[in-house]
């Protein structure tokens, strides 16, 4: 396809997409002479990537140069690999601290092994400080609660990696990092939705929102063939 059939595809301006191609974002196109080039479904593919680290995982445009970098030349160990992905991501710390005391605390309550220069470490400090500053500290069932349910979703995660392909393995462990938090997220406020209108909105003695979930009145699927 041409430049101008790869912008209507992609839905991303040509300015935005000559962009990516001069910062090295985007692979070049085959050239099919001196004024055409030709381009395919790996570059639709690269830049829904793109736009996908931008839009949804909130990555500035250095830290997606990082993440597509540990893709395109997977030289590190998958384990240094993923470190490096987990510091591209947000939040971002301008100056690091050490040691940690309150990360520190909660992994080893816990009993998590960790790595203390792995970055999540540090966000994971800066978020249990700014928890406790706003009067809602970290509590020890919380704590149990979260790490139980996070630790089974990493666990899954990892047994779905791809095996004997290093190169795949380590694209899928950056990408799922980068663009799964935001499904985490979303998924844990539209289940505290859930749990009001079940719990909440009885006691208020108001009928939830209406919803498009396929439920009627008695919970059961309707709409099925």
């Amino acid at each position: 396809m041409r430049v101008s059939q790869l912008v209507a595809e992609t839905g991303v301006p040509l300015a935005t997409v000559k962009y990516y191609l001069r910062e090295g974002m985007l692979m070049p196109g085959e050239a099919i002479n001196a004024t055409q080039t030709n381009y395919g479904d790996r570059h639709v593919q690269r830049i829904r990537l793109i736009r996908a680290l931008i839009d949804v995982a909130g990555l500035p445009l250095q830290k997606v140069k990082v993440v597509l970098g540990l893709i395109e030349h997977p030289e590190r160990s998958l384990y240094d690999a993923l470190g490096a992905a987990v510091e591209a991501l947000p939040p971002y710390l301008d100056e690091p601290q050490t040691p940690y005391p309150r990360a520190k605390a909660a992994l080893e309550a816990i009993g998590q092994i960790y790595d203390p220069h792995f970055a999540a470490v540090a966000q994971l400090e800066r978020a249990l400080e700014a928890v406790e500053a706003a009067g809602i500290p970290m509590t020890a069932d919380r704590l149990t609660v979260y790490a139980e349910h996070l630790h089974a979703i990493g666990e899954f995660d990892l047994g779905k990696m791809p095996v004997g392909d290093p190169g795949a393995a380590l694209e899928y462990a950056v990408l799922g990092t980068a663009l799964y938090e935001p499904v985490i997220a979303a998924l844990r406020r539209l289940a505290h939705q859930d749990i009001a209108a079940r719990v909440l909105v009885p006691l208020m003695g108001s009928g939830p929102p209406n919803s498009d979930s396929g439920e009627d009145a008695d919970g059961a699927i309707t709409g099925a063939p």
